[in-house]
């Protein structure tokens, strides 16, 4: 039966005020140990709903741990799993290009790009002696994707730093190979394809899991005490290089050109020599046309060739006087064009006897 305070003081027999205390002590905190009870069921349920839920990023692949042990993949969007850190799902970035730089470090990515080489392990690193016995600074990119999470994660503790380990042994490998000119003028392209074939064998080998998609030669330099002397010999190389593309140009314009006007100056004659032929052709014709027509009147025909031949020579002599030889006493003729009148002696020779 429950107790009741108003026999407090009807009752002087009654509980002990201190009792009543207590008990009003004990009822609150069977109160309170509920309500704690539900507060903790509350945060266990919000933590189950907020560990079983993951988002992987378009450019990411998840790869699901449960309990530690690699079950599989999932691909990008959002995904459940077990709450509680049973499933854990590590992110990897597997669709982004990733870079390593070698001999020099990117400060400061601005307007204006800054850069650090000055360090002694950057030097060191870039510091490399080519197959002739001479020495190249030579400073690299390296551009690489992940291609199997699973080996990135797992199968090499520090993959970037097997990287960058493999790829100076690379770099350093291919350059021993090569003289310092290729290293430094024409053979830069090839050094950078062999380097980057060698570098994807040896992180094939070593299972980083790791696509190699490009090796930039940045920069290749000699050393400082000798750059003078190289930069002389390339400015050198150049001149010579740009001698002879201006010769392979002029030769390129002229060769064209000669066979042109050769081709032209061959039509020009074979035109020359058909209109010679037809013209003799046509002349010999017009030669045999006459001679019929002279076995058949011969008086005819010389009068009319003598008249041709005639007409022809007058139209090509100038002014012309014609004096009958029977004529005695000719008066000098007074000309109208302007000019001195035509002496007798003139006269006589510019006559025409028929």
């Amino acid at each position: 039966m429950a107790w009741d305070p108003r026999i407090l003081n009807s009752d002087p027999n009654g509980p002990d005020p201190s009792d009543f205390l207590r008990e009003l002590q004990e009822r609150w905190k069977r109160g309170l140990g509920r309500r704690l009870l539900y507060l903790a069921l509350g945060l266990v349920a919000l933590l189950g709903v907020f560990t079983s839920y993951a988002q992987v990023e378009p450019d990411e692949v998840g790869v699901i741990l449960r309990l530690g042990r690699f079950i599989g993949t999932s691909e990008p969007g959002p995904h459940f799993r077990l709450p509680f850190f049973i499933d854990r799902i590590i992110k990897v970035p597997v669709q982004r290009q990733l870079k390593a730089e070698f001999g020099f470090r990117t400060e400061r990515v601005e307007t204006r790009t800054t850069y650090a080489t000055t360090d002694v392990d950057l030097k060191r690193e870039s510091l490399m002696l080519t197959g002739d016995l001479n020495v190249a600074v030579v400073e690299w990119i390296v551009q690489y994707k992940i291609k199997d999470p699973y080996k990135y994660l797992f199968k090499v503790k520090n993959v970037e730093a097997m990287l960058r380990d493999i790829s100076e042994a690379s770099m350093r490998a291919v350059v021993g190979d090569h003289s310092v000119n290729e290293v430094l003028t024409t053979g830069r392209q090839t050094v950078a394809t062999e380097a980057k074939l060698l570098l994807q064998d040896l992180a094939d080998r070593y299972e980083t899991g790791v696509d190699i998609q490009q090796v930039v030669l940045q920069d290749v330099n000699p050393p400082d005490p000798v750059k003078p002397s190289f930069n002389e010999v390339n400015q050198a190389i150049q001149e010579k290089e740009r001698a002879i593309n201006e010769a392979y140009a002029e030769r390129n314009r002229a060769i064209p050109r000669a066979r042109g006007e050769a081709e032209e100056a061959l039509r020009a004659a074979e035109g020359y020599a058909i209109e010679r032929v037809n013209r003799a052709r046509g002349e010999a014709e017009r030669f045999t046309r006459i001679h019929d027509e002279y076995r058949k009147a011969p008086d005819v025909t010389r009068r009319r060739l003598y008249l041709e031949t005639v007409s022809q020579v007058l139209q090509g002599a100038g002014p012309k006087v014609v004096i009958d030889e029977a004529t005695k006493g000719l008066t000098p003729l007074l000309r109208m064009d302007g000019r001195d009148p035509v002496p007798a002696s003139a006269a006589s020779k510019q006559e025409v006897k028929r």
